[in-house]
């Protein structure tokens, strides 16, 4: 028996990187009676069959688990997003950083196309960042004229996912930082201003302290395993005050005397990410409900 991280999935294959090289493996049938499947960021078990190959018998405990795409044992993900091409949505933004925190991972921020932004797009984007940043959230602004390895790399232990929409430039990221790799980059199809799906399986990429993932681009984001009463915990501001409201349950809506709602009359940026909550709270709220 033999154990190690499973690095690269596609079709049933897992390849299982180990002290000795990588391997690789088929799970057992017992999976799927459990419900379960491996996933890349497993630490797993596996039985040798040759001298290449082998077949998982088990799957360690996982630290935290992303869905889409799938992913475990995270450290952080930096969710990336464009300056312009797409330009940038604070609204998407949000709503990707609630995902990123309800499988409690820590979000980083991270600004791509610096260099082809407008002198006034990136005052208001370090605006926006300084923002961010003052509320606990690690922010980077980089341009394609950036040395990478002093502003990702350092980010770089355990394992790292890229996420955020077609087009921002993740995959060029991780040509820079993987000189070797050309993963294809397709240009924004300017009709959707959205790029083309160009990265069809989960893959981590080994750095010397850890692992960065290249993840499928996706626009659409998932929030069904989110409860409308637990979207206040993934707001880090909402956090310093909400003992403060007169309701223990408060969702910062309807109800009198709520602290969130003071707080929100201190600066746009509350008021603005307030809305962003309000929206998501509805969305949850109306959603049909699953049996």
């Amino acid at each position: 028996m033999k154990t190690g991280r499973i690095i690269k999935s596609i079709s049933g294959d897992y390849s299982v990187q180990t002290e000795d090289g990588v391997y690789i493996t088929k799970a057992r049938g017992l999976f799927r009676k459990k419900k379960t499947s491996p996933t890349v960021g497993d630490i797993v078990d596996f039985q040798v069959e040759n001298e290449t190959g082998g077949y998982i018998q088990h799957i360690h405990e996982r630290e935290n688990i992303l869905l889409r795409p799938p992913v475990s044992n995270i450290n952080k993900v930096i969710v990336v997003m464009s300056a312009v091409e797409p330009e940038l949505s604070q609204q998407l933004l949000d709503r990707f950083l609630v995902v990123v925190h309800s499988y409690n991972i820590s979000p980083v921020i991270c600004v791509t196309k610096k260099d082809l932004a407008t002198d006034e797009q990136s005052a208001q984007i370090k605006q926006l960042l300084n923002e961010y940043k003052m509320i606990g959230y690690e922010t980077i602004f980089v341009g394609n004229d950036d040395d990478l390895s002093l502003t990702i790399k350092p980010l770089i232990k355990g394992i790292i996912v890229l996420s955020g929409q077609s087009g921002v430039g993740k995959s060029s990221m991780m040509n820079r930082l993987f000189e070797d790799l050309n993963i294809e980059t397709n240009k924004i199809s300017k009709a959707l201003n959205r790029g083309k799906h160009t990265t069809r399986h989960v893959e981590l990429f080994e750095m010397e302290d850890g692992f960065l993932a290249d993840t499928p681009g996706f626009s659409a984001l998932d929030f069904s395993h989110i409860e409308k009463e637990d979207l206040t915990n993934y707001f880090p501001e909402f956090e310093e005050v909400k003992s403060e409201c007169k309701f223990r349950n408060c969702t910062h809506i309807n109800e009198p005397k709520c602290a969130v709602k003071t707080l929100i009359e201190e600066r746009e940026f509350y008021k603005t990410r307030y809305n962003h909550y309000v929206a998501l709270f509805e969305e949850i709220q109306n959603r049909k409900v699953r049996y």
